[in-house]
């Protein structure tokens, strides 16, 4: 069996569930690793038996045998390395965001038009949850009618991960555009993906990373610096849709709240569903209201299964065998909406799509 040759550029945090995803797929050859760290990427080399390691890109790129790539860098190279890949003839798995400004999203979209068939999968893996994936065809089978409303909220008391994540040149913002960009995308993608009417939103800067605080844990940046912050702690968001239907959002890094709190709902005219903490579905029957518990091994998103999931339908829509159910088409759009609730909170006024 020939096997598709994988190449994963960055070697950061996230990468590491791609590779390990990559590791467990029976038709992959991972073939190449890069990082401007070559420390690091030597250690992921040497871990997953990878036989090349690379500090530029451009360099990986010019092999001619690596076939698709994941990237797993900062968010401002996104758009640079996957056009760049893209032109150099590989399929790509870019993670979310798909870039850091609505341009450099049209500009990657136009890559792909003249890519002549190669596969752009935008790194939305809550779509590829097993939660997400059957809640969806209980959507897809009509169970919930119409779905008017939802609302997502990801909000931690503790959790900037420091580094470039919290430096808005390199991230292109905090909270809403590392977390909020799943939750929105989730209940869009759920609702049907209506088009949006408008936006209005709110951004807080008032707590700064509060690495004044110990004896609690939380997740950091491989390249971690307490002194770096100039994202936001909190956003807020409702978005109107062209259908009627609205989505409520909010999300923080850091927060005066007693415990993080994770929860996406769904409200429809014939039935509701929560996704996280778990997934429930809301009907009625004999005038009687039923809260139905689906059996299923992961009724919340479970990290490992969700990116081996993402992973495995890549390799497929890379293989022919799909096509990818996050599309670059998809990740313009949650540009457009991420970056309307960024504008919005600046001038203080609702922002109207045309």
């Amino acid at each position: 069996m020939n096997k598709l040759k994988v190449a994963v550029i960055g070697a950061g945090s996230i990468s590491g569930v791609h590779l390990q995803a990559y590791a467990n797929h029976p038709e992959v050859d991972l073939q190449a690793v890069c990082d401007i760290n070559r420390e690091r990427a030597q250690e992921a080399a040497l871990k997953y038996g990878i036989p090349d390691v690379y500090t530029d890109y451009r360099e990986l790129l010019a092999d001619d045998s690596i076939e698709a790539v994941s990237i797993c860098t900062w968010n401002n190279t996104h758009a640079p390395i996957s056009i760049a890949a893209l032109k150099a003839g590989k399929h790509v798995l870019v993670e979310k965001p798909l870039s850091k400004t609505i341009s450099e999203a049209e500009e990657i979209a136009e890559a792909v038009s003249a890519s002549n068939g190669k596969v752009l999968q935008v790194g939305f893996v809550r779509r590829y949850s097993q939660n997400t994936e059957v809640l969806k065809k209980f959507i897809d089978a009509g169970d919930l009618g119409d779905i008017y409303y939802a609302k997502a909220t990801c909000l931690r008391r503790l959790g900037n991960p420091g580094g470039w994540f919290a430096e808005k040149e390199s991230s292109g913002g905090g909270p809403l555009i590392d977390l909020g960009v799943h939750i929105i995308d989730v209940c869009w993608y759920l609702m049907g993906k209506p088009k949006v009417k408008s936006v209005s939103g709110n951004t807080y800067s008032c707590l700064g990373n509060r690495s004044n605080i110990h004896n609690l844990s939380f997740y950091k940046a491989a390249d971690y610096d307490a002194q770096r912050n100039d994202v936001e702690d909190l956003a807020n968001a409702i978005i109107r849709f062209e259908n009627g239907a609205s989505l409520m959002v909010d999300v923080s890094f850091t927060l005066h709240a007693k415990q993080d709190e994770m929860s996406v709902k769904l409200y429809g005219d014939k039935g509701g569903a929560e996704l996280e903490p778990g997934l429930q579905i809301i009907s009625e029957k004999f005038d009687t209201i039923l809260n139905a518990t689906p059996q299923i091994d992961y009724p919340t998103f479970d990290f490992i299964s969700g990116f081996q999931n993402e992973i495995n339908h890549f390799i497929d829509s890379c293989t022919g065998r799909s096509n990818t159910i996050s599309p670059v088409e998809d990740g313009l759009e949650m540009m457009k909406i991420l970056s309307a609730i960024y504008e919005s909170a600046r001038l203080q006024q609702e922002v109207h799509f045309n």
